[in-house]
């Protein structure tokens, strides 16, 4: 079932069951613009066999973004990188794959030295050790409508530049998600209080978009399955929120939860950087292969719409069952890409197995914790630093090398930490 071909509402066909889940590049220069380094990238992964590559998330306002080298794309700039757009889908594109531009907007998880006041539904800001963040400004009425009009223009030059396809990102705290969020998103008006004015902007996003780009262009969301956090976008709401973005004519919804206070979304359970608002997860679901499948299970019994599942999967046998028990129709695969961009062809040609587990031993030591302690130095520094390795290996690639497997976690970590300050600083150059 995993090598076999899926049909989306929209009419388009995916060659096979796999995707590769969004995972951001940060390769970007201080101008935000596409390059080089995004073209070999995807043209490394294009090889690997996979139905369809996600791109990292791509910006819709320079001003918002989730790291200074991000890529953007708005009516200032687009022009400028139109051909290399045009490249990068093309490379993405080889080998019957579906090349799908994530697109996207911080919201209050910008970094502060990006934008002391990013916009946001409401002015509560985040706050994580080590880390520092702006206090978000509420945007008005004006600005809302502005928003949608960047998401929307955004995926009319990804189809015209030959990406296959978009997926809003509404998940992980950005602002898509805060709008979700009861406890992020206070406003009083039409776009927050009940569920309905909550997803408003989903809605008018998806509206538009679809006059916008047709009715045989794959439109997707990336949505939270919960934000693990007390009075949080809840499991029950998110249950709602599919079958709204159903009948909205979405064609595929990725369910995915946490955000950066709760992160659930890189596997890291039962830690929290504020623990007195943290919904621990049942040890039952957090040994599961899939992170999020049961959390997929109960979506399914509401709605007939392709579900993907992303995080956890590194068995064909795990990712077969998944999709026998016809709760998702598409498996993403994150990190495993990173360590092998062709680890997916492996697994088809039986070559392998497993895909590869590098989170196991990338540590520096013990995660000492109880699901009340306070997030402490050593785990942010096994959390991020592992992440930091994966990056690492991603620009690898944008350079045309392989993978460099033999990186240690903390020369990952030190690395990333310095190429993100004098990627900051060459931000703030073409900003000024």
């Amino acid at each position: 079932m995993l090598q076999s071909s899926y049909t989306l509402p929209c009419g388009q066909i995916i060659k096979n069951r796999v995707c590769k889940a969004a995972m951001t590049e940060r390769i970007a220069k201080g101008d935000n613009l596409a390059h080089e380094g995004h073209i070999n990238l995807y043209d490394t992964w294009a090889g690997g066999d996979i139905g369809i590559l996600l791109t990292g998330n791509v910006q819709v306002d320079r001003r918002c973004i989730e790291g200074p080298a991000n890529v953007v794309i708005d009516k200032s700039n687009y022009q400028l990188q139109m051909e290399t757009l045009k490249k990068w889908a093309e490379a993405g594109t080889k080998n019957d794959t579906q090349l799908w531009m994530q697109i996207s907007h911080a919201g209050r998880q910008t970094p502060g030295e990006i934008n002391p006041s990013p916009q946001a539904p409401s002015d509560i800001g985040l706050k994580i050790p080590g880390r520092k963040f702006g206090i978000p400004k509420p945007m008005t009425e004006e600005e809302i409508l502005e928003l949608i009009e960047r998401f929307v223009f955004t995926a009319t030059i990804a189809r015209e530049t030959g990406f296959t396809g978009v997926q809003f990102h509404s998940a992980h705290g950005y602002l898509l998600s805060e709008f979700l969020s009861p406890d992020i998103n206070t406003r009083t008006d039409a776009w927050g209080g009940s569920l309905e004015n909550r997803t408003r902007i989903h809605l008018e996003i998806i509206k538009r978009c679809r006059a916008a780009v047709g009715n045989d262009f794959p439109i997707s969301v990336k949505l939270n399955s919960a934000d693990f956090q007390k009075g949080g976008f809840s499991a029950e709401e998110s249950i709602e929120v599919a079958q709204i973005f159903e009948n909205a004519g979405v064609d595929l919804i990725e369910i995915s939860g946490g955000t950066y206070e709760q992160p659930k979304l890189i596997g890291v359970d039962n830690i929290s950087i504020n623990p007195e608002r943290s919904e621990i997860r049942k040890d039952s679901t957090i040994a599961r292969e899939a992170y999020f499948l049961d959390y997929a299970a109960r979506i399914r019994d509401t709605v007939k719409m392709p579900l993907m599942v992303t995080g956890g999967f590194r068995t064909k046998q795990g990712m077969e069952n998944a999709l026998a028990s016809e709760i998702c129709q598409i498996v993403g695969v994150g990190r495993p890409l990173c360590a092998d961009p062709h680890c997916i062809k492996k697994l088809f040609t039986g070559e392998i197995e497993k895909l590869p587990n590098f989170e196991k031993t990338l540590s520096l030591g013990p995660w000492i914790f109880s699901p009340n302690s306070p997030f402490t130095l050593i785990q942010a520094i096994n959390a991020f630093g592992a992440m930091a390795w994966f990056y690492q290996q991603i620009k690898e690639m944008s350079k045309g090398r392989m993978p460099d497997l033999e990186k240690k976690l903390l020369q990952a970590f030190l690395a990333d930490t310095k190429e993100d300050k004098l990627a900051i600083q060459e931000y703030l150059k073409h900003q000024s």
